[in-house]
């Protein structure tokens, strides 16, 4: 199955990293937050990729072009030029660098790539959000309920403190506990063929008429998902992604390869 992750945005909330670099390519940790996300996919089984890529997508091409120099071992004979080997590290992974266009909005890329996508169910989600979402069970609740499309639905974490009051006094405080009402957009889609008819030209973002008609159509299923999910949407999620990756714990990283 497919992936496709959607890395064509201008990123204007985190201005001060994607003035050079756009933001599927900002690190977490010495790598760009979408290796990150093609990680968690990769490390379950799925690692055929499709990178639809917009503003500064040189820059990601830049980045997988040398990927396979800049990540194995070599020895290099300077005379003749020759090289090999001498240790791998990279995946096996299949990646597409498509150009989606600077200005297409998010249903309009996804339409872009449709003859690419036509064989079969495939997912997408954005290239700037991290999860520990199982994909493999994502992709059987997908298949059991036969439906056109799944969203993942999450609780995000809110941004201050929780206060529950008893008359005047504090019955009891909770610092920044996940949320526990509001299911939200949390990307993880998996999509059949036919969701590509519910997108016409460039200008239409995904997250408005088409998954608006599905949900009208009853053809728009939640997974919910109550672990892990971060979006990098400013500079403060980005240093506390970061934060999460520097303490050798972070809850998106898999331990071993399913």
């Amino acid at each position: 199955m497919k992936t496709v992750i959607l890395a064509g945005g201008f990123g204007t909330r985190l201005a001060e990293e994607t003035q050079a670099i756009p933001k599927p390519m900002v690190e977490i940790g010495s790598r760009p937050i979408l290796w990150h996300i093609m990680e968690l996919y990769g490390r379950q089984g799925f690692k055929d990729f499709l990178i639809a890529c917009g503003y500064k997508g040189d820059e990601i091409k830049a980045y997988f072009n040398s990927y396979f120099y800049r990540h194995n071992d070599w020895r290099i004979n300077l005379r003749d030029g020759s090289r090999e080997i001498t240790k791998q590290t990279t995946p096996d992974w299949t990646v597409d660098l498509i150009d989606t266009g600077l200005n297409t909005m998010t249903a309009g890329r996804l339409l872009r790539l449709a003859d690419q996508l036509k064989d079969g169910a495939f997912m997408v989600t954005y290239g700037d959000g991290l999860s520990n979402v199982n994909i493999k069970e994502l992709v059987a609740f997908h298949q059991s309920h036969g439906k056109l499309a799944t969203v993942t639905t999450v609780r995000p974490q809110a941004r201050f403190g929780a206060i529950k009051l008893d008359g005047d006094e504090v019955a009891s405080f909770t610092e920044k506990p996940q949320t526990e009402s509001g299911w939200i957009n949390g990307g993880f889609f998996v999509f059949e063929p036919k969701v590509l008819d519910y997108m016409i030209g460039d200008d239409m973002p995904l997250e408005r008429k088409p998954l608006e008609n599905l949900a009208k159509d009853r053809e728009l299923v939640a997974y919910r998902h109550s672990g892990f999910w971060q979006p990098m949407d400013t500079l403060r999620d980005k240093r506390y992604l970061n934060s999460l990756w520097d303490s050798g714990n972070a809850p998106w990283v898999l331990d071993t390869e399913e």
